[in-house]
């Protein structure tokens, strides 16, 4: 029972039937006013209470980037006018978040240099900032004021002030980044008084009943920032200055504690929040909490909100990956939702360039006007069922059977293994990563949902798949070879077998390849307990590539974070080294400056690349059989999970598009 999750709820006078909200996230998408109609519109209908949009920058100077809305601009109001429509159809609700990004602005987007409390440089934005006048700080607050007068006129139903994570807001706070000695900095009282003065500013502009959230942080995590008694200090400020809630904010992009990574445990930093909690209680001003960051599922936020952390759970990336998240575990259908993996190669890492946010594991996320969902199967007027095959159940051929089946076509998924989730298995091992098998679980259930049969151990003959009417090839990959002379003096494995059985590798191991796969399986090597251990206790490993870039591949906002863990954890890391030989002490190398060394080693783990796996493209042509070849079988070079989901998407809707003909008594294309 998740009855603390769905108890109602008030911000000021905005009232929740439930607690969870949908937090801010940056789309990429804001000169797309339809496109993101249709997102937050499809969650809101699905029960999205209150959605916060992501940043509206109250001036150039401010904005993130080239695709954030500018709220102050006369453009404005045609781009959010039909988000507000479709959410307020719905029976939504939408807050416009209400930002400048301070020194973590780019000088590339309008041309204008960095504005922020005082000069200090940005290792995030790689640029030192100028620092505001007393006369600009007053025009920054105008600013501040105008875009919630403006929020207010055109029908939101709240604002909220990012005042965290490292932002204009969270800069003046921070003795780090805040060097004044002036009103505005000099002393944790002093530099309170911009925050304050925003909040004061945009409560003039609003109105003392309009609802107004405070995103401040708990804690910076960058040393020589606010202490977590400062952020706690401010936050009471706050609510004893009129904001109807303060959302709980953790960690700066220049941080090197990971606070939203899926190597973060479940609901570890909801703790920080529950710190503000208490101290806003002990304060005499308990306005609501708002908690966030690593809590994707409502069961975890009913326990976030029975231990007391918060009142409310915001919620981003979870929304991406499954517009009904609430609504589904209203219902008890908690198998059938979608579970954010905290993998940020389509959200998080898009968003700090340019490239339109999506979803690792719903690639319909943010392009649900290109992919609309079908109200209902389409009827049939005559003819046969068409059925097709999926070959291959990966991420690739999950994604396809499950789009097919959703435009009302019957499929059948065939997998040589015994069980669906292609590499997806492998990574679920890994420490951090388990949220990899949810994926797998989600769609366990919805191809049930959908109808599909799944038939595993069954890897079907060319002749076989005569009797479909179109064939999905999704066969995936198999681990590049690497030819070493003196193979057979040690075990050589490659990353399958060696995920498989880690047990059996001994206590020395050494990988060739330094990628993504690479650096996961160093991490469960590392990891004794989830590795089964060994004899002689902690593993001693060793990854390596020729190249100069340990984790190539891996998202920007991860990799830091996983190469930290790994050395951290003993892994040896070396660039620019090549594989000569197997020999009975371990692998012979050639370093970057041209010197041998042997790598001791009881086993050699090949995880140098993949290549595609495609055996029956070429027999199904013979025999006249449509088929589509997606995934890694299509293309092993630079392969990643969200170019498979995002072809499976692609390919399974333009397959059920092409055989509809044929389910409504016309002829089918050829």
């Amino acid at each position: 029972m998740l009855d603390r999750v769905f108890s109602p709820v008030s911000l000021g006078r905005l009232k929740l039937d439930h607690r969870i909200i949908m937090g801010s996230m940056h789309l990429n998408r804001e000169d797309d006013p339809r496109a993101l109609a249709a997102f937050y519109g499809e969650r809101a209908a699905a029960g999205a209470g209150l959605i916060v949009t992501g940043g509206a920058a109250v001036n150039r100077a401010g904005a993130g980037g080239p695709n954030y809305l500018l709220i102050n601009e006369p453009e404005a109001a045609a781009r959010v006018s039909p988000m507000l429509d479709g959410v307020h159809d719905a029976g939504g609700r939408l807050a416009l978040q209400l930002f400048h990004a301070g020194r973590y602005a780019r000088e590339s987007t309008y041309g204008l240099r960095p504005a922020a409390p005082s000069e200090v440089y940005s290792d995030f934005s790689r640029a030192l900032p100028r620092a505001l006048t007393p006369g600009q700080i007053e025009d920054t607050l105008a600013d501040f004021a105008a875009g919630a007068a403006a929020a207010r006129t055109l029908g939101f139903d709240a604002v909220e002030i990012m005042g965290s994570e490292g932002y204009l807001i969270n800069q003046f706070a921070s003795p780090l980044t805040n060097l004044r000695q002036d009103r505005w900095g000099g002393d944790p009282h002093r530099r309170q008084a911009f925050p304050l003065a925003v909040l004061q500013a945009v409560r003039d502009a609003v109105g003392p009943g309009y609802p107004v959230i405070y995103r401040t942080s708990g804690a910076d995590f960058v040393a020589g920032s606010s202490s977590r008694e400062e952020s706690a200090a401010l936050a009471v400020a706050l609510a004893r200055e009129g904001a109807d809630a303060v959302n709980i904010g953790i960690g700066w992009h220049e941080s090197g504690v990971p606070s939203v990574q899926g190597l973060v445990p479940h609901g570890r930093w909801m703790e920080v929040a529950g710190g503000i909690r208490t101290a806003l209680t002990a304060a005499g001003v308990p306005v609501p909490v708002i908690g966030s960051n690593r809590i994707n599922s409502l069961e975890l936020a009913e326990r976030a909100l029975a231990a007391g952390h918060a009142d409310l759970v915001s919620m981003a990336r979870p929304f991406l990956a499954d517009p009904a998240i609430v609504d589904k575990t209203r219902r008890g259908e908690s198998n059938l939702v979608n579970t954010c993996i905290a993998c940020n190669e389509a959200c998080i890492d898009r968003s700090l360039g340019a490239e339109p946010v999506s979803c690792l594991v719903n690639p319909r996320a943010g392009r649900e006007t290109e992919f609309p969902l079908p109200l209902r199967p389409p009827r049939r007027r005559g003819g046969a069922p068409v059925r097709v095959a999926v070959v291959g159940a990966g991420p690739a051929g999950m994604q396809a059977a499950a789009t097919v089946a959703q435009a009302g076509h019957p499929v059948d998924l065939y997998e040589q293994d015994s069980s669906i989730g292609g590499q997806f298995r492998l990574a679920g091992k890994v420490p951090g990563k388990a949220d990899f098998l949810q994926t797998i679980r989600y769609f366990t259930h919805e191809l049930a949902r959908l109808g599909v049969r799944v038939l595993t151990g069954t890897a079907p003959e060319a002749a076989h798949l005569a009797r479909y009417a179109h064939v999905l090839l999704a066969t995936g990959v198999r681990p590049r070879t690497v030819r070493l002379p003196g193979t057979g003096l040690l075990p050589v494995l490659d990353y399958r077998q060696a995920f498989a059985d880690p047990a059996r590798l001994g206590r020395q191991v050494v990988i060739i390849g330094a990628g993504g796969i690479a650096v996961d399986l160093s991490r469960l090597l590392a990891d004794t307990g989830a590795a089964g251990g060994t004899a002689g206790g902690s593993r001693d490993v060793t990854i390596m590539r020729r190249g100069s870039r340990i984790g190539h591949g891996i998202g920007p906002s991860t990799r830091w974070a996983v190469l930290q863990e790994i050395r951290a954890a003993g892994v040896r890391t070396l660039a620019g080294t090549t594989p000569l030989e197997v020999t009975p002490l371990g692998l012979r190398v050639r370093n970057a400056d041209g010197t041998t060394a042997v790598l001791p080693a009881d086993a050699v783990v090949l995880a140098a690349g993949q290549v595609p796996h495609n055996p029956l493209q070429f027999q199904l042509g013979a025999l006249g059989i449509p088929c589509t070849v997606i995934g890694g079988a299509l293309d092993a070079s630079g392969l990643n999970a969200v170019r498979a989901f995002e072809q499976g998407l692609a390919a399974g809707t333009t397959v059920a598009r092409l055989l509809e003909p044929a389910r409504t008594g016309g002829r089918t294309p050829a």
